[in-house]
């Protein structure tokens, strides 16, 4: 154990001391300053520097660095907030070397205790003391790259340093910082608060630091048992002596992480730095730092290197607006945004890994010692989807295409003088039997030409998003092909997400203008969301002024309810033509399966949507769509086809009716019903409410599409008699890609025969089984299969072979172009160049139809061996006691339990009676064999019931079941109602099993 004298006023400096750091990393140097304030405090000579330095475990393992990455910490953390990326770089693959400092004042370097008469040491000294110190280091003479990360205020200190160095600089890392502030918006409000109780919270007392710890979203990260900073973890976490002030603020990191971070700044003579910081934040012309910041900020725009950001998204302090400001300066940037971190995300997250691979795909990796060139994931992906499907059909490759493009405004400007309908509104304000609006081809060409050139008027400008929040509609499809006519992006959020996730989706995209309706205009006001305001139709003065709405794009209604016009506009816009490579949308997933992500989609892929949906189903001139999933109404001029939305409340697609939907269809005799599974329970469940007049309209309709969520048998059979000439189909895909395979309920019924014993217990398939039948890859579309391994990872090698169970790889032409500002995300999507990784599990029969068992982050490690959750369900729910199921793990992976948590099939007579007689809270079963009743409350079910659900699953799939659970409801997504919240089950089936 190493105890080094200081001079007075430092802290004790005790590398043993530090959980989770290698004391090797550790060291002392003496540099000498150069510093401004040391030269005018005629002070210039050396001073004594701590840093973490990974090299000498690089050595002792024989591991020759590829490069440097120069790590600099804010205000009020030290070189061990980067201990995790220490640890990184020594990596057998990819060896980079790390240095992480501790700026002067911070950390366990020199405390200078200067005093000029309140003048502190600012931006420009500590730009001057990491030049001293790297020069000091020998890094200014490197051959090798040198890479910066940084965070908080060290970002302006490495970027200044940055500038100094371009002949050694070869790439830029981030997190949570920021490079510039106007000095008129106001700063964050913790910011303010720590200014406004500035010599208190940051030099008295512990509580700024106490206030920033407090910001990490989990308890820490601490090194992996044989990694190079296991080191320092002998038995139990190490404390660091001496005693500590009371914490003034909670933190839910682990306690020896929490006390490591805070032991530099226990005193407040050690807390000079920390205080001297905070009063340099450059919030206005008046602050010193206030200039060197400008000039920063403008320099950076020519640093012409790679760089990457990691940003934690609920950081009160650096938000989302300095990120955004960062990807402006660096276009280049490649972004990875999470959701759930905040200002510590280094802690919240492993964001150590993504940086290697980072690196490794822009610097190279070695192999046997020797340096391999770098290959970018990205680019390999890009160069196999173009390989693949800029073949021709004709040429016999699987999954080829034509590569034609034909832009997404094609069929709308053919049929410019089309006096027959395009667009019909139903009324939302009756019972959805009657239409409201009515436009032809023509009247919504014109409609289109000049919302757009109104929409010009306002600022919108190609490449410009423009997030549309308005009910679907003739005025949505209007401002949708405007926005396109434009070369703008439309951002769509479904609402469905809720306030909190359509938050999160509408800062993550940050759209530069936001068309919306009253309601929308006035949430966006309220709850920050970014974009220009601008409103469907004019508002009052009052209201306009109070909202910050620069505009209208439609006129008011006329006296007789007419609907408004776009605005006219006297100015003549030249639109450009549609570039096919360039984004078109960004479409949010349902965010069932953690926060929804941004997908971008460019014109080609959006074409290429349209496409494949024409070819598969059929779509001419003049078919008409009932749209009742509300993304699909922006397809329906693409498609040529005369669209309608049904009555209903997009957020909650349960609430569309029968009689609603009958009467969309008849409003356009349609051929064609597009509406996702939570709408058609409804449908079905409202049936006998329709009249002649609408069950003839259905009778026409030749086709129903449902999708984003498997269909029971039962209720395509009960949907078969509402429209008995449609051919039923319930195609795969996902917002990254739809449709990718397509099944009708005709095949779907042959491939259950073929996987089910016949009189004579033969089985044509045997793989026709465990899973939802998808049928087979559309036109133009590939599926593969990643076969599971052991531990639940994916192998690398795809395969096409019946019965193997793995993940699922899809690619097509109208797959996503990338997921926005998620480059972690995307590069585990298309680890396969070429590839999609769908997440979801699933296997193929002999015939070659998918079969979708799941999804890969609910597949369980249990003791009986991988297993995948869909097929136990699939069994328990051909019981008639059991309404839903959903298959959970208790229990720690590879030893895993399989518990089956079931919503029991509802008698609400026997329910009322049995819940006042024995005070039960939950209902319960509908009826069981012999006409038992059970009245069941949540928990562990009935022993009987509990035995019927598990010799049931146990006979159809060979799985034991540890337990059988009841719950009144499974929590489920909003979207489709049913994508069930395993996790959520699984914690509770945990509290449950073990009497919590």
């Amino acid at each position: 154990m190493r105890h080094l004298n200081f001079p007075k006023a430092q802290p004790p400096y005790n590398p043993e001391e530090w959980a989770g750091v290698n004391p090797r990393y550790s060291h002392l140097l003496e540099v000498p300053t150069s510093a401004p304030i040391e030269q005018r405090a005629q002070q210039a000579g050396a001073r004594r520097w701590h840093y973490l330095d990974n090299l000498p475990v690089l050595v002792e393992q024989g591991l020759e660095p590829i490069g440097t990455i120069l790590c600099v910490h804010g205000n009020p953390t030290w070189s061990y907030l980067w201990r995790t990326v220490l640890d990184a770089g020594v990596n057998e693959r990819a060896p980079w070397r790390v240095v992480a400092v501790d700026q002067i004042d911070m950390g366990y370097s020199e405390r200078t205790h200067l005093d000029l008469e309140g003048e502190r040491r600012s931006l420009t000294d500590r730009i001057a003391d990491l030049g001293d110190f790297t020069k000091a280091l020998g890094l200014d003479e490197t051959d090798k790259p040198v890479v910066t990360l940084a965070h908080d205020w060290g970002g302006l200190v490495s970027f200044g340093w940055a500038l100094e160095h371009r002949e050694i600089l070869s790439g830029v890392m981030l997190t949570n910082t920021a490079v510039y502030h106007d000095g008129i918006e106001n700063i964050p409000a913790a910011l303010r608060l720590a200014l406004g109780v500035h010599e208190w919270g940051t030099h008295d007392s512990t509580a700024f630091i106490d206030v920033t710890l407090g910001l990490a979203q989990n308890e820490g990260r601490l090194p992996a048992p044989g990694s190079a900073g296991a080191g320092a973890l002998d038995g139990a976490l190490p404390q660091p002596v001496g005693q500590q002030p009371k914490r003034l603020y909670p933190s839910p990191l682990n306690e020896a992480i929490y006390r490591t971070y805070r032991a530099p700044y226990a005193h407040s003579a050690w807390r000079e730095g920390v205080r001297n910081f905070v009063g340099d934040i450059p919030t206005g012309t008046d602050i010193p730092s206030y200039t060197p910041m400008q000039r920063i900020a403008e320099q950076i725009r020519d640093l012409d290197v790679p760089a990457f950001f990691q940003w934690g998204t609920k950081d009160p302090v650096f938000q989302r607006r300095y990120l955004f400001d960062l990807m402006d300066r660096m276009p280049q940037a490649k972004v990875h945004r999470y959701e759930k971190a905040s200002h510590l995300v280094i802690e919240d997250y492993d964001i150590a890994s993504p940086m290697i691979s980072w690196l490794a795909q822009t610097f190279g990796t070695r192999e046997d010692g020797a340096l391999v060139p770098p290959h970018n994931v990205e680019a390999e992906h890009r160069a196999a989807r173009a390989r693949r499907h800029g073949l021709t059909a004709g040429e016999g490759a699987e999954g080829a295409v034509p590569a034609a493009f034909r832009p997404m405004l094609a069929a709308l400007t053919e049929r410019a003088n089309d006096a027959s309908t395009a667009v019909v509104d139903m009324d939302p304000k009756g019972d959805g039997t009657t239409v409201s609006m009515t436009l032809t081809w023509a009247e919504l060409n014109h409609q289109v030409n000049a919302a757009a050139t109104r929409l010009h008027a306002l600022g919108v400008r190609p490449g410009d998003r423009v997030n549309l929040m308005v009910p679907p509609g003739a005025r949505l499809t209007t401002l949708i092909y405007a926005c396109m006519k434009l070369g703008a992006v439309i951002v769509v959020a479904d609402t469905g997400l809720g306030v909190p996730g359509l938050t999160r989706a509408l800062k993550g995209a940050n759209p530069s203008f936001l068309v919306g309706i009253p309601a929308a205009l006035s949430a966006a006001r309220t709850l920050l969301w970014p974009g220009v305001r601008i409103s469907v139709e004019p508002l009052g003065s009052v209201q306009e002024k109070l909202l910050g709405v620069a505009g209208s794009v439609f006129t008011a209604p006329a006296a007789d309810g007419t609907p408004g016009a776009p605005v006219p506009t006297p100015t003549v816009v030249e639109f450009p033509s549609p570039v096919p490579d360039a984004d078109a949308a960004v479409l949010y997933t349902s965010g069932s399966t953690g926060p929804a992500k941004g997908v971008v989609y460019t014109q080609r892929q959006l074409a290429g949507m349209r496409d494949v949906i024409a070819n598969t189903y059929g779509f001419a001139p003049g078919s008409g769509l009932v749209a009742g999933f509300a993304p699909f109404a922006l397809l329906g001029p693409a498609l040529g086809a005369t669209s309608v939305t049904p009555t209903m409340d997009v957020t909650r697609p349960k609430t569309l009716t029968a009689s609603a939907l009958a009467s969309a269809a008849a409003a356009i005799d349609a051929s064609v019903v597009f509406a996702s599974p939570a709408a058609l329970v409804n449908v079905v469940a409202t049936a006998d409410e329709l009249n002649a007049e609408q069950r003839a309209a259905l009778a026409k309709v030749q086709t129903v599409l449902s999708a984003g969520a498997p269909i029971p048998v039962p209720l395509l059979e009960a949907l078969s008699a509402l429209v008995p000439n449609a051919s039923l189909h319930t195609p795969y895909g996902m917002t990254e890609g739809l449709p990718v395979t397509d099944v009708s309920f005709e095949m779907i019924r042959q491939a259950i025969a073929e996987g089910t014993p016949n009189a004579a217990g033969e089985v044509l398939d045997p793989f026709a089984r465990d899973g939802v039948c998808v049928g087979f890859a559309v036109y133009g579309a590939a599926v593969a299969i990643a076969p599971l391994l052991q531990d639940g990872s994916v192998a690398d090698e795809l395969t096409h072979e019946p019965g193997v169970t793995g993940e699922i790889l899809v690619s097509a032409p109208h797959v996503k172009d990338r997921y926005d500002t998620l480059w972690v995300t995307e590069e585990q999507s298309i680890s396969t160049p070429g590839w999609h990784h769908t997440g979801d599990v699933g296997h193929l029969d002999a015939s070659g139809r998918l079969w979708v068992e799941g999804r890969l982050a609910h597949v369980l490690l249990t003791s009986q061996g991988v297993l995948t959750p869909v097929a136990a369900e699939q069994s328990a729910e051909s019981l008639p006691e059991v309404r839903r199921a959903a298959l959970v793990a208790v229990g720690p992976a590879g030893t895993a339990a399989p518990v089956l948590v079931i919503e029991a099939s509802a008698n609400t007579a026997a329910l009322e009676a049995r819940q006042s007689a024995s005070g039960l809270k939950r209902a319960l079963l509908d009826r069981v064999p012999g006409a038992r009743r059970f009245p069941i409350a949540e928990g562990v079910a009935p022993f009987e019931l509990s035995q019927l659900v598990r010799q049931k699953v146990a006979e159809d799939t060979g799985v034991e079941l540890a337990a059988v659970l009841v719950v009144h409801e499974h929590p489920t997504d909003i979207r489709h109602n049913s994508k069930i919240d395993r996790p959520a089950l699984g914690e509770w089936a945990s509290k449950v099993l073990a009497g919590a």
